[in-house]
């Protein structure tokens, strides 16, 4: 059996503070690979869009840029096994996650999109002004907006680099809380076969009681609207316990868990790439 995988690399531009993480879980990833009997190559996004040689029979992925994704889709459409697939990555752009939720009626913080050259209407401060494609890249993606004059210089920045649409969302209070899922299907309560979740740091917790089952479910339903595989997020829990579902990321850093969550994903990439035969 051809045992050959490729692990892609996200680019640095799409890992902003968080470089050495994401590439210590797949080089981890790819170390567990090798120990399973797997031929691993790891490689560049730009290695891959200047390829020159035989394509591998599996890929493994952390890239995001559209133009190495729309790549891996013509692989994928020749036969090659990915995780994520490359679709589900393009689902996490946040336009097309707010399509997808909606598509399948998965409960998302409330969204606007809006041009970025016209001042929006109607406005709840405080909010966020957030780019409508990937996630934060660099200063100016994401933008915490207390006045109406803010909301237009931030959507002007974003203009002047040639993004033409914005997502507004509402600062929601809570705790903030972050996590991460390995595999799709349900254990007996609903949740993601691997799943953990943590308060996020930098924060002041004020433990809000909720449901962990709920938001077990609640990740298991988002990440299946997309199609992810390995995945992670945030949601906001209210004082009145309501779990706020923020944002939903391919294949995270699993910083806090990077060790577990490497056995847990070479070991679920094993069962699907020997399951491509």
């Amino acid at each position: 059996m051809d045992l050959s995988c490729w692990g892609i690399f996200r680019e640095r531009t799409n890992s902003p503070g968080r470089e050495t993480d994401d590439a210590e879980i797949l080089r981890l990833t790819a170390k567990h690979l090798e120990a399973a009997g797997f031929q691993v190559s790891l490689k560049s996004a730009e290695e891959v869009s200047s390829l020159t040689e035989a394509r591998p029979r599996c890929v493994f992925l952390m890239c995001e840029g559209l133009p190495v994704l729309r790549q891996l889709e013509t692989w994928q459409a020749a036969g090659v096994r990915h995780v994520n697939e490359p679709l589900a990555v393009l689902y996490t752009y946040r336009e097309r996650m707010i399509a997808q939720f909606v598509e399948a009626n998965v409960p998302f913080i409330e969204s606007r999109i809006v041009s970025t050259t016209e001042r929006p209407r109607s406005v709840a401060l405080p909010l966020w002004v957030k780019r409508s494609d990937v996630h934060n890249t660099r200063d100016g993606d994401v933008v915490l907006a207390t006045t109406e004059d803010a909301i237009w210089s931030a959507l002007g920045g974003l203009a002047e680099r040639g993004i033409d649409r914005a997502v507004l969302q509402p600062h929601v209070e809570g705790d903030l809380i972050k996590f991460y899922g390995i595999g799709p299907g349900a254990g007996p309560e609903g949740e993601p076969p691997w799943f953990r979740w943590f308060y996020h740091r930098g924060q002041r917790v004020a433990g809000h009681a909720f449901d962990r089952r709920r938001l077990a479910q609640l990740v298991r339903r988002a990440a299946a609207a997309l199609g992810l595989e390995v995945y992670g997020g945030d949601v906001i829990v209210t004082p009145a316990g309501a779990i706020v579902l923020l944002d939903l990321n391919a294949w995270p850093s699993f910083a806090l868990y990077r060790d577990e969550a490497a056995v847990a994903i070479a070991s679920y990439l094993s069962l699907r790439f020997r399951g491509a035969e």
